[in-house]
């Protein structure tokens, strides 16, 4: 970080505990996007009707180059975890940021086409067969836009497929009609 980082608290007293966790958060963030030019860490416990109890905010600014990430996160009555929500909130911030810098986009997986081979209903699981002819396990959890009362062997399906501990899987299975390479 180019210049220290600022804490401030307000509406309760200063702990160190607390100073040391947002210090530890604070150096975890140049590890998702660097360089980070400069953070403050507002920690507020504003005063509250008597009937809500204590609700803390935080707030991170966080200057890079270029632009500023703000993070507002209220009302949380834990302050450990309304810091943990902002850090993690300006963590995805700054992976997205350092995205678009690189001028990068989101990976999508690929998606292939197969014929349903086999179903096993009473075990809510079935077998898709791919172009080249090989086999992928697939649960009925794992259909989407449709049911398993409503698939059938033969169906053609679009998929992508996912290494799972037992080896490929087919993920996100759409039944319809869909070009199948032959």
């Amino acid at each position: 970080m180019k210049t220290p980082l600022q804490i401030t608290f307000r509406g309760f007293e200063h702990s160190e505990a607390l100073e040391t966790h947002i210090r530890e958060k604070s150096d975890k963030l140049e590890t998702f996007f660097e360089p980070i030019m400069s953070c403050r860490v507002v920690v507020e416990l504003p005063h509250q009707h008597k009937n809500q109890g204590k609700l803390f905010n935080v707030r991170l600014d966080i200057g890079v180059p270029g632009s500023e990430i703000v993070v507002n996160r209220d009302e949380h009555e834990d302050v450990y975890v309304a810091l943990r929500d902002a850090f993690d909130a300006a963590k995805r911030q700054l992976e997205d940021y350092g995205r678009r810098l690189r001028r990068e986009t989101k990976a999508h997986p690929q998606e292939y086409t197969g014929l349903v081979a086999r179903l096993v209903p009473e075990e809510r699981y079935g077998f898709i067969r791919r172009a080249d002819g090989n086999e992928l396990y697939f649960s009925f959890d794992n259909l989407v836009n449709t049911t398993f009362d409503q698939i059938k062997t033969g169906d053609e399906v679009k998929f992508i497929e996912e290494l799972a501990a037992e080896g490929p899987q087919a993920k996100r299975v759409s039944v319809g009609q869909h070009h199948i390479p032959l």
